[in-house]
């Protein structure tokens, strides 16, 4: 192979990812085999997993599916696991992979209902504290409905929506003008520029606040969060046992968690409590008008039909009617039927959202195989099974807190539920202990890991979406922003798992 040849394999390996990063991936995939075969396979297998959690730590650099799916298929490659170990494993997680295939898109056409409703809760309230308040509260119930990631999605749908609006009026352009490049700011006057600025920090705090409350509604329920079903699954709990068992410690949290939204927008701290400029209030008015204005009979039945729907789907959860993934499927197939939407493409656009991740969490499962085989978290979770019964909740939630405000909580909550999972089945631990340790590790996947994007894919999506950089929303931004609520969602957390159960 040519020189040329070379050089352009090497342009298109990991496409525009940093020199550096290809580079690292590359060290990786040499150095594995070396270390399995020439030093010690369990050594190996702890360096493919602390290089798996560096891929997701880097996911800004380039989206983990590339790289973590390249060292997932080492891994099978060199023995590491095994095609069968990973079928099984992808198998015993079936029921998250159809929540996240079908849910997320099911609520896909449900976001004019979404947006019509954050839209009315923006314009409609004059004071900035009630609207962050509403905004992350509103967030904690869609999450505790529906999914994070998905509810994030809408969030960001309506702040590009009104970015977008705003920014087309103050480059002299009309609001419903529909070539218009809202990136660039050349066109602003100094007056349109101090508003926009002040605007980006309104929604950087809208989106903060927003953020957070998907994970303090995402914790409570088995459609929150992936590792909430994979949880519940293993413990045997419906939907509503899910939520009481959870409420002993979500409930405080999430009163907790909607406290210190207020009272950061009171005291201004962390960057919080920026008010609307009353420029921008008035032309996002405006825009609003003259979309009910001109809303169609079509269109207000499309939002009657996703109301029902959302309704619909409130029920079936309840009563757990069907797996999670098969209620969203029903929500999709209503939706589509009654709303006329027939044609194939339409359909295809609500999965580009959910697949991705949904193939990345194949990925997560290939990982979880391999520490399966390799058996690299028996001797840790043997040492805190060997502690006092009393502390041990309390270790567990610390320990799956960190790993998951490094790495990604639906990784960490997978390998520790299987691990207390197989404790319990060979007689280890008592059924009562196991359902502790298990609210021990929804928690402490699920609270402690807003401290960074990592920990999150709501927070990921967030960061990765094209509103982040419209709104100047950088990664060490967010990481400050959040350490308000990551201080107090911890430490509330730890409390409720130690002293509330």
């Amino acid at each position: 192979m040519g020189m040329t040849n070379l050089n352009a394999l090497w342009a298109n390996f990991l496409g525009q990812s940093p020199n550096w990063y290809k580079q690292t991936i590359v060290f990786f995939l040499l150095l594995n085999p070396f270390l399995y075969f020439l030093i010690n396979p369990t050594i190996a297998g702890w360096v493919i997993i602390i290089e798996f959690i560096f891929t997701l730590a880097m996911a800004l650099k380039c989206y983990p599916l590339q790289p973590g799916g390249l060292l997932a298929i080492e891994a099978v490659f060199i023995g590491m696991t095994s095609p069968a170990g990973v079928r099984d494993e992808v198998y015993s997680q079936f029921p998250v992979i159809l929540l996240l295939m079908f849910m997320v898109a099911g609520i896909f056409f449900m976001k004019d209902l979404l947006l019509f409703t954050f839209t009315k809760i923006l314009l409609n309230v004059q004071s900035k504290t009630t609207v962050a308040f509403l905004f992350s509260i509103t967030s904690a119930l869609l999450s505790a409905f529906l999914d994070a990631l998905t509810v994030t999605a809408v969030i960001i749908s309506v702040t590009v929506g009104f970015y977008s609006v705003y920014h087309k009026v103050a480059s002299g352009q009309h609001f419903h003008f529909t070539d218009h490049d809202h990136t660039e700011d050349n066109k602003l006057d100094e007056l349109h520029r101090e508003d926009l600025e002040q605007f980006r920090s309104f929604l950087r705090t809208l989106l903060m606040h927003a953020a957070v409350g998907t994970a303090l509604g995402g914790v409570c329920t088995t459609v929150g969060e992936p590792q909430n079903l994979l949880i519940a699954t293993k413990l045997g709990w419906d939907f509503i046992e899910f939520f009481i068992r959870m409420a002993p410690v979500t409930i405080p949290v999430l009163i907790l968690g909607s406290m210190t939204c207020i009272i950061l927008e009171k005291t201004h701290w962390f960057e919080y409590g920026t008010e609307l400029p009353e420029s921008v209030r008035k032309i996002l008015e405006e825009f609003d008008h003259a979309e009910t204005e001109n809303r169609s009979s079509a269109e207000k039945m499309h939002l009657f039909i996703q109301a029902l729907s959302a309704a619909l789907l409130v029920a079936a959860l309840a009563f757990h009617w069907a797996e999670v993934g098969l209620i969203g499927l029903m929500i999709i197939v209503v939706q589509t039927a009654f709303n006329g939407i027939t044609e194939e493409h339409q359909i295809g656009r609500a999965f580009e959202e959910a697949l991705p991740f949904t193939s990345l969490l194949v990925v997560f499962f290939v990982m979880v195989s391999v520490i399966h085989d390799q058996h690299l978290f028996q001797p840790v979770i043997s040492y805190v099974l060997s502690l006092d019964e009393s502390v041990q909740p309390g270790i567990f939630y610390i320990a799956n807190g960190i790993l998951s405000a490094i790495s990604d909580n639906v990784f960490v909550a997978t390998v520790y539920i299987n691990e207390v999972e197989a404790a319990y089945s060979n007689g280890s631990i008592s059924r009562e202990h196991f359902e502790l340790l298990a609210i021990a590790i929804n928690t402490g996947t699920n609270l402690p890991s807003v401290a960074t994007p990592n920990g999150q894919a709501a927070f990921l999506f967030l960061l990765t979406s094209s509103i982040a950089p419209l709104v100047r929303m950088s990664y060490m931004r967010m990481v400050y922003m959040a350490l308000p609520y990551t201080f107090v969602l911890g430490i509330a957390g730890f409390i409720g798992v130690n002293w509330l159960l």
